[in-house]
């Protein structure tokens, strides 16, 4: 009977150091695989490349107004739409694009004498913004001024939707050449060997808003010139994220 028993022990042994062996072969494969998949993870370069294309501008995007001072508040509004009726009916004659009302106030006027303010009448303003073809703009903008606007807040120059468009596929296309130029300049300099790409990120390939700039005064009604209004260039700005193995 104490044979068996030695003999049971024996077996339950062997099966316990078999099953403690199995066990460390299989943490040591699962650890041998972490390790592996921690080193993958690491070995990454990240570069972001940047793009720009300038294009010529050939619209100009302009904003007017109508200012009228008076007495009450009643006359100086009734003259104020007068004119703005005359400047809108003048745009839309012309076939200018994206005419748009962009502001209407009527606001109190006061004068200030021995620290006592006193009324003294209302100020109107109506306000227009409109885009149009930058030959034309000169012209127009002296028009307007005929027709009854007396305030030019401003003009931006813009490209052609159609050009813009175009010049974001360029910018694209700069800015993931300067990413690959990039990392191949780190690669190189490291002694080590580019990957595949892991990963791309197109960050954004769009033109910044137009600003609007003061345009000196149009030409006075009766006078020879026209107002100069030159248009330039716009820039269309891009960025990509590259991730390369390695």
């Amino acid at each position: 009977m104490n044979s068996n028993l030695q003999r049971g022990d024996r077996i339950n042994f062997r099966s316990l150091l078999t099953a403690l062996c199995l066990t460390l072969t299989l943490v040591s494969f699962v650890g041998l695989d972490a390790a592996v998949a921690q080193e993958q993870r690491i070995r990454t370069l990240s570069v972001t490349g940047r793009g720009v294309e300038a294009i010529p501008t050939t619209q100009t995007q302009v904003a007017l107004g109508v200012e009228v001072q008076g007495k009450t508040a009643a006359e100086v509004q009734q003259e104020a739409a007068r004119r703005s009726s005359a400047v809108v009916a003048l745009l839309r004659s012309r076939q200018v694009q994206k005419l748009e009302t962009t502001g209407i106030t009527l606001n109190p006027s006061y004068t200030y004498e021995n620290n006592q303010q006193r009324l003294i009448g209302y100020i109107a303003t109506n306000t227009v913004s409109f885009r149009l073809n930058t030959q034309s703009a000169g012209t127009l903008l002296d028009d307007a001024v005929q027709a009854g606007a007396t305030r030019i807040q401003g003009v931006s120059f813009v490209a052609a939707e159609s050009a813009i468009e175009q010049a974001q596929k360029q910018a694209l296309k700069k800015a993931t050449q300067d990413a690959q130029a990039q990392a191949d300049a780190v690669f190189s300099a490291l002694n080590l060997k580019r990957g595949e790409i892991l990963n791309i990120q197109v960050n954004g390939a769009s033109a910044p808003p137009p600003m609007y700039r003061q345009l000196a005064a149009a030409r006075p009604a009766g006078a020879d010139a026209t107002t100069p209004v030159v248009g330039g260039e716009q820039q269309i700005e891009a960025s990509v994220t590259l991730q390369f193995g390695y």
